[in-house]
């Protein structure tokens, strides 16, 4: 496959207010093809926003964001048709089935008629739900609403996917599990993962590099392992000593306490009605 000279995703100067609220200012974002990047932060900081800009949610009112060398502004819907997103927000229909569920989608996503039934299948097939495939989903558990949702993102075989908390509210061994369903996507097909949590642990395991986001920027950028280094090399720790965690990392950055101007209130409490809902 040949590699796009741009990435996978480039953000430059991307501004975007609500009032006089600055949720993204100026941020500067690479995203390199075939990786799993991490964008981490409290909350308001400007992560959703920033990602419903790069998925064209919203629009881009300052800066660039290109997708695959596509300018998110001017090719709207080219950019779509790269990308799978699974938000924060529950949007499988607990009326239908998961295989409906899925198939909505791939309509949407315009799947060409006759592939349809197949893709849907792969996408069943690909998170392990084929056997709940025609059970409703207001029957599954917290788990495998997830794992539905991942489906409905992969249903239209994207060369990005981008998660915003894709394991919010989910017991351990549910989170590995829809991990483990990302991670073998991914290695059959190379796909580009974006993804936001809160679950310092999980970006520790299974991204690449992570960015850690404050007040609308990027404030640290690194691998895991050298963000924790460099930590310990502030504190002046030892060679033997054992190395910061990336929660550490976390709070050396963001620093302590919530700004309710920022929005961080808000989304606290969007956080919780969504994790009640997963549970």
């Amino acid at each position: 496959m040949t590699r796009n000279a741009h990435g996978a995703v480039a953000c430059t100067g991307l501004t975007y207010s609500f009032g006089e609220t600055h949720a993204v200012d100026g941020l500067e974002l690479s995203v390199a093809e075939g990786e799993v990047f991490g964008l981490l932060g409290p909350n308001g900081a400007g992560k959703t926003t920033a990602i419903r800009c790069i998925t064209t949610l919203l629009p881009v009112p300052a800066g660039m964001v290109h997708v695959f060398g596509r300018d998110a502004s001017k090719e709207a819907m080219a950019v779509r048709r790269l990308l799978g997103y699974v938000p924060q927000q529950l949007s499988a229909d607990a009326g239908l089935t998961g295989r409906e569920n899925i198939a909505l989608f791939a309509r949407v996503f315009d799947v060409p008629r006759r592939e349809r039934a197949e893709r849907v299948a792969q996408a069943l097939a690909a998170v392990d739900l084929t056997e709940a495939g025609d059970r409703l989903a207001g029957t599954y558990s917290g788990g495998m609403i997830r794992r539905l949702e991942l489906a409905q993102a992969l249903v239209s075989a994207p060369r990005l996917l981008i998660l915003d908390e894709p394991t919010i509210g989910l017991d351990p061994i549910a989170r590995t599990d829809v991990w483990e369903h990302i991670n073998a996507v991914r290695a059959a097909t190379g796909m580009t993962v974006l993804v936001t949590t809160h679950y310092m642990d999980e970006a520790d395991q299974y991204c690449d590099r992570v960015g850690l986001m404050h007040r609308g920027r990027i404030r640290a950028l690194g691998t895991p392992t050298e963000l924790r280094r460099g930590l310990g090399e502030r504190r002046g720790l030892k060679a033997t000593d054992p190395l910061p965690t990336l929660e550490d990392v976390f709070r050396d950055v963001a620093g302590s306490g919530l700004d309710e101007k920022s929005g961080e209130f808000r989304d606290v409490r969007s956080t919780r009605r969504t994790a009640g809902r997963v549970g």
